[in-house]
C-alpha cells in the first residue's frame, strides 16, 4: 500500500541578540516544532546560514526591530539564494511586540497541544511542557512565541479549515548542530554525496527528481520512509562525536556477525510496517482521518511491539537496543489493544468509512440488530398495506432511504399519466424514480418516528466513538513519536550494515591524533562501475607527510584517487563503515575541495575566479584538523601565473609547520618541482600513479606509489581520446619545440621558393596583357589572378 505524500514545508523563526542566536521551525511533513537553545553566534552569523542551508526554510520570521548585522545577512540571503540549490526564503517581519518574553510565555501555555493529556490542570500542564522546552532560554522563547503567531496567522496546512482548528503541532524536539563537521555545498556535489535526477516516469514529473547514482543512494537501504529521512539528515550532519559515532558502528558491528542474520531478517521485516505515523496524527487533530490510516497505525503500534520485544531478546551493552526496549512502553499495547477492540477493519474497508466492533456500544449494536433485521419486518408491513390499497395496484414494497426514511412503493399503473392520477386517498405522494411511485403511508410515518434514521444514528455515534479513540491515541502520542525517531535508526543501521556485508567494507578506528592510515581504500561509486579496481592505501601523518602533491598523466586516476580519500573520511564520520580493508581516522572538523567548478550564469563570475574562491575557502577556514582535496588548481589561467598561485598557497601552509591541514593536491605542473618552488620539508610528500610505456601505447596501473610525473603523456591521452594521428604528430613537435626553445615553423605557410614561383607567374601573365587592346579587363585580372597570388605569398 502506498503512502500518502504530502509537499513539506518548513517555517522558521530567528532572533539574534547579544551574540546569541536562537532558531524554531515547524516542519509540516511531521508537525514539529524543533528548536535550538540559546547559543553564540557572531557577527558573521556562520551558524545560522549553517542552519538555512540545512534546513532550508521557505518562510524566515523575524522581528522588525532587529540588530543591523542579521538584517543585512537576510537581505544578501534572499538576493543570492536563487543562485545556489535552496529556493528563495520569503522573510516576514513582525513588531517586536509579538517577540515579548511574557507574551510568548503565554502563547506557549494557553495553546491546546494534542499530546498532552486532557485531563492535566494549568500547573501540571506547566511543569509537563517546562521539561520539554527550555523556559531558561529567554531568546529561544521569544523566537518560538513569534512562530506561533506566525503559524495562526498563515494558518499553515490547515488554510482550509475552519478558524476554530489551530495548526497541529504534535511534538516539541530539540535541533543540535554541536560536532557537525564543515562541509559545504560544492564539497558534496564534487564527492556526490547526493544527486538529482529527472525522474523517467511521466506522471512522476511534477514531483520533481529522483536520487541519482550517489552515496546516498548507494546507501539507502532504509525499509521505511523515515529511515531514509535520517540517513538523509546523517549524511548532512557529518560529526566529530567519536561517542556518538562509535555507538553506531558497534549497532552495524553486531548486525553484520553472521548468527545474528535472522535477527536482521526479522527486524527488517518489522520495520516494513512503519508507516507514515505524523501524518495520520495530524489528521487525526484535524478529524481527517482515512479508513486506511487506521489499519497503517495498527501495523506500525503492532510491529513496534514486535521490534521491542526482539531487542529485549539482544545483547544489553548496545545503547540503541537497550533505548528501544525501555522506551517502547506498554503504551503500545495500549493503543494496539484499544485499536483491534474499537474499529471493525473489514467492516471499514467494505463501507469505506470507520465502523465500530460488535459489543463495543450497546446502542450502536441494538440499532444494527434492528437494521439487519428490518428486511423481514419491512416486507411483513408491506403485506399489510397491500391489503388496504386499491385492487388494481398488483404489489407493493416498504423501502428505507437513508436521510429520508420509509416510504410505500409502488408500480406506475397504465392509467397513471399526470401527476394528479399519482394521488391516492390516505398516501403522501413524494416522488416518481423508475416506474415506481413512492409515497408515506401512516405505517411509514409510524416507523418513522418508531426506528428514526437507523443509518445516520449509527453513522453519528460511530464517529462521536472515532474521535474519542483519536483522542485517547493522541494522549499516547509521545511513545509513537519515540517510535519514529528510534525506528528510523535502527532502519538507517541496518541499511548501513547490508551495505557494508555486501561490498566487504570495515569498520574504521578513531583516533585523536592528526592524520589518518587507509589500507587498500576504495571509491564507493567507482567500484561498483568499473569491472576491475584498483585499491590504494592512504598514509598521513601528524608530523609529516601532511601535505600530498599527486602528479601522473590525464586518466590515470588522479581525481578519484582524491575524491576516495573524501568518501572514506565522509562515510567514517557518518558512522558507517568504510570501503578498505583497515581505516584509522583521525581528528577531522572540516572536508574543503577544489575539484570541479559548478559555473552558474547568474553567479556572475568566471571559472577560475569559482576556483579561487574555493580555495580562498580553504585557505581561511582549513585548521590542522581540517581535509583540504585540491584537483588542477591553477589551470584556468595562464601557466605562469597559475603555478604561482599554486605555490604560493602551499608555501602558506607549509609555514604553519604541523598546524597545516591534512593536503591532497593533484597537478600537472611539473614546474612545481623542476623549479623546486617549494621548500625541502617533511610535510611534502610527492606521489604519482604509475603507468607503463608500451611503444606507442601508455598502460595505466591505476596504483598509486611514492615520486612524481615529469612528463604528462598528453599525446597518448588525445590518442585515447580519438583525436586524428596528424594533429596528434604537429602537437608533438610543437611541444618539442618550445620545450627545447626552438621557432616554431608554420606548416601551412608556403617555402620561399614556391613564393618566387607564384610571383614569376602572375608577371608573366601580366606582360602578356595588350593593354592597347580596349577589350582587355585590367581591374578583373587584378581581382582573378593578383589579389589571390598575393594573398598566399605575403
Amino acid at each position: 500500500e502506498q503512502e500518502d505524500q504530502e509537499c513539506s514545508e518548513t517555517h522558521m523563526s530567528v532572533l539574534w541578540y547579544a551574540g546569541q542566536l536562537a532558531i524554531t521551525y515547524y516542519d509540516t511533513e511531521d508537525c514539529s516544532v524543533y528548536f535550538m537553545s540559546d547559543t553564540p553566534d557572531n557577527e558573521d552569523l556562520k551558524l545560522l546560514h549553517k542552519v538555512i542551508g540545512e534546513v532550508n526554510p521557505q518562510c524566515i520570521v523575524t522581528s522588525a526591530k532587529q540588530d543591523q548585522n542579521i538584517a543585512e545577512f537576510l537581505t544578501n540571503l534572499t538576493a543570492t539564494a536563487g543562485d545556489k540549490d535552496i529556493g528563495k526564503p520569503e522573510i516576514v517581519l513582525f513588531p517586536n511586540i509579538d517577540f515579548g518574553l511574557e507574551v510568548s510565555k503565554q502563547r506557549i501555555l494557553s495553546r491546546q497541544f494534542p499530546f498532552i493529556p486532557s485531563h492535566m490542570t494549568a500547573t501540571e500542564k506547566i511543569l509537563y511542557l517546562s521539561s520539554i522546552i527550555p523556559f531558561e532560554s529567554p531568546l529561544m522563547i521569544r523566537a518560538l512565541g513569534g512562530l506561533l503567531k506566525f503559524l495562526d496567522r498563515r494558518r499553515v496546512g490547515v488554510e482550509l479549515e475552519e478558524s476554530t482548528i489551530a495548526v497541529p503541532i504534535l511534538a516539541f524536539k530539540k535541533f543540535v548542530l554541536s560536532d557537525i563537521v564543515n562541509m559545504d555545498q560544492d564539497t558534496y556535489c564534487v564527492l556526490q554525496i547526493f544527486k538529482s535526477d529527472i525522474h523517467p516516469s511521466v506522471y512522476k514529473l511534477s514531483s520533481g527528481l529522483k536520487e541519482g547514482f550517489s552515496l546516498y543512494g548507494i546507501l539507502n537501504r532504509c525499509r521505511c520512509k523515515w529511515g531514509e529521512k535520517l540517513l538523509r539528515l546523517w549524511l548532512t550532519r557529518p560529526t566529530r562525536n567519536l561517542t556518538e559515532l562509535n555507538k553506531r558502528l558497534d549497532v552495524i558491528h553486531f548486525f553484520l556477525l553472521a548468527q545474528n542474520h535472522e535477527t536482521v531478517l526479522t527486524l527488517q521485516g518489522c520495520l516494513k510496517n512503519i508507516k507514515n505515523v505524523p501524518l495520520i496524527l495530524k489528521r487525526m487533530t484535524l478529524s481527517h482521518t482515512k479508513v486506511s490510516d487506521w489499519q497503517a497505525l495498527y501495523n506500525t503500534v503492532y510491529s513496534a511491539v514486535c521490534l521491542r520485544d526482539t531487542c529485549r531478546s539482544l545483547p544489553n551493552t548496545i545503547e540503541l537496543f537497550q533505548t528501544i526496549s525501555r522506551v517502547f512502553t506498554d503504551d503500545l499495547h495500549y493503543i494496539a489493544s484499544l485499536i483491534s477492540k474499537v474499529v471493525d477493519f473489514e467492516g471499514s474497508s467494505s463501507e469505506n468509512r470507520f465502523t465500530v466492533r460488535p459489543n463495543v456500544d450497546p446502542t450502536i449494536d441494538e440499532k444494527k440488530r434492528k437494521l439487519m433485521g428490518l428486511s423481514d419486518f419491512l416486507t411483513e408491513v408491506a403485506r399489510k398495506e397491500l391489503e388496504t390499497l386499491d385492487n388494481r395496484i398488483p404489489s407493493c414494497c416498504v423501502i428505507y432511504i437513508p436521510l429520508i426514511g420509509f416510504l410505500l412503493s409502488i408500480p406506475r399503473l397504465p392509467t397513471m399519466v399526470d401527476k394528479s392520477d399519482f394521488e391516492i386517498e390516505g398516501l403522501d405522494f413524494m416522488f416518481l424514480s423508475e416506474d415506481k411511485l413512492h409515497y408515506r403511508s401512516a405505517r411509514t410515518k409510524e416507523l418513522d418516528s418508531l426506528l428514526g434514521d437507523l443509518h445516520c444514528e449509527i453513522r453519528d455515534q460511530e464517529t462521536l466513538i472515532m474521535h474519542q479513540l483519536q483522542t485517547k491515541i493522541l494522549e499516547k502520542s509521545e511513545v509513537l513519536n519515540s517510535v519514529i525517531e528510534y525506528t528510523a535508526h535502527l532502519d538507517v543501521l541496518l541499511a548501513l550494515a547490508v551495505m557494508a556485508r555486501e561490498n566487504a567494507y570495515c569498520r574504521p578506528r578513531f583516533t585523536h591524533r592528526h592524520g589518518f592510515r587507509i589500507k587498500d581504500g576504495r571509491h564507493p561509486l567507482m567500484e561498483l562501475c568499473a569491472k576491475t579496481f584498483v585499491a590504494n592505501p592512504v598514509n598521513s601523518g601528524e608530523a609529516t607527510r601532511r601535505i600530498k602533491i599527486i602528479t601522473g598523466p590525464n586518466s590515470s586516476g588522479k581525481s578519484v584517487y582524491l575524491k576516495q580519500v573524501g568518501l572514506i573520511v565522509f562515510m567514517a564520520l557518518i558512522g558507517s563503515y568504510v570501503p578498505a580493508a583497515e581505516a584509522e581516522i583521525g581528528v577531522i572538523d572540516g572536508i574543503y575541495t577544489r575539484i570541479h567548478s559548478r559555473e552558474s550564469v547568474s553567479v556572475g563570475l568566471s571559472t577560475f575566479m569559482i576556483d579561487l574562491n574555493q580555495v580562498a575557502k580553504a585557505v581561511n577556514n582549513a585548521t590542522e584538523r581540517s581535509l583540504v582535496l585540491i584537483d588542477e588548481f591553477g589551470k584556468g589561467t595562464n601557466t605562469l601565473d597559475g603555478l604561482s598561485l599554486l605555490a604560493a598557497v602551499l608555501r602558506y601552509w607549509i609555514s604553519q609547520g604541523t598546524q597545516c591541514p591534512q593536503v591532497f593536491v593533484s597537478t600537472n605542473f611539473h614546474s612545481l618541482m623542476q623549479l623546486e618552488l617549494l621548500p625541502d620539508t617533511p610535510l611534502l610528500e610527492y606521489l604519482t600513479m604509475e603507468t607503463h610505456q608500451d611503444g606507442d601505447e601508455l598502460i595505466f596501473f591505476y596504483q598509486i606509489k611514492q615520486g612524481m610525473s615529469t612528463v604528462s603523456h598528453a599525446a597518448n591521452i588525445a590518442a585515447l581520446a580519438g583525436r586524428p594521428a596528424k594533429i596528434i604528430e604537429r602537437g608533438v613537435e610543437v611541444s618539442e619545440l618550445i620545450r627545447n626553445g626552438k621557432a616554431i615553423k608554420r606548416i601551412d605557410h608556403p617555402s620561399k621558393g614556391d613564393r618566387m614561383e607564384k610571383c614569376k607567374s602572375v608577371v608573366e601573365k601580366f606582360l602578356r596583357l595588350d593593354l592597347d587592346d580596349p577589350h582587355v579587363d585590367v581591374e578583373e585580372f587584378m581581382r582573378k589572378e593578383v589579389l589571390p597570388s598575393a594573398a598566399s605569398v605575403l
